[in-house]
């Protein structure tokens, strides 16, 4: 996302962070409210700036060792992330990947996709699809609330099947 942030709002997370530095705020809402309401900016964008000025994304944690902490005594299951993540970027040029502590957040002009080792044995793959029945392995969001409408539980790499990726590809469409 910082790479893109400048094109998107229009100033550097230097920028963004000395504009944050002036304001009275404590809480994190208060800057998403600001960054959202006085500069237009997204929900996002708005979050990654709050959590880069208040430090508390991570730290200094690089993606890759975001990825890599969110599959320690959960190593069964990266052969699955690293088939989603595979088949979700090859989606388009314009798919913005996303790692968090927890999760793995996959946007275009917003979130249509989110990668999660749950539990040791399950991943939960999150999508946004807009008048999509919850039916079969459609299941309701689950774990995830508000920031998906559907769920998919999967334990093996064979369960991303045809299926599987006409629900992420449908999902990334309704997101452009």
């Amino acid at each position: 996302m910082e790479e893109n942030l400048k094109e998107k709002t229009g100033k550097t997370l230097a920028e963004w962070k000395t504009l944050l530095a002036a304001q009275p705020f404590e809480k994190h809402g208060e800057y998403m409210s600001f960054l959202k309401g006085e500069h237009g900016i997204t929900h996002g964008f708005a979050n990654f700036i709050t959590l880069k000025f208040r430090e508390a994304d991570a730290g200094s944690v690089d993606a890759d060792d975001l990825v890599e902490n969110q599959y320690k005594g959960k190593e069964a299951l990266k052969p699955i992330y690293t088939l989603l993540d595979e088949k979700i970027k090859n989606l388009g040029a314009d798919v913005e990947v996303a790692p968090k502590k927890a999760a793995v957040s996959y946007r275009v002009k917003r979130q249509f996709a989110l990668v999660q080792p749950s539990t040791k044995t399950r991943i939960d793959l999150g999508l946004k699809l807009n008048d999509t029945p919850h039916e079969g392995r459609l299941e309701t969001s689950g774990p995830f609330g508000s920031m998906c409408s559907h769920r998919v539980q999967l334990t093996d790499a064979s369960q991303v099947d045809e299926q599987v990726l006409d629900w992420i590809k449908m999902a990334y469409e309704q997101a452009k």
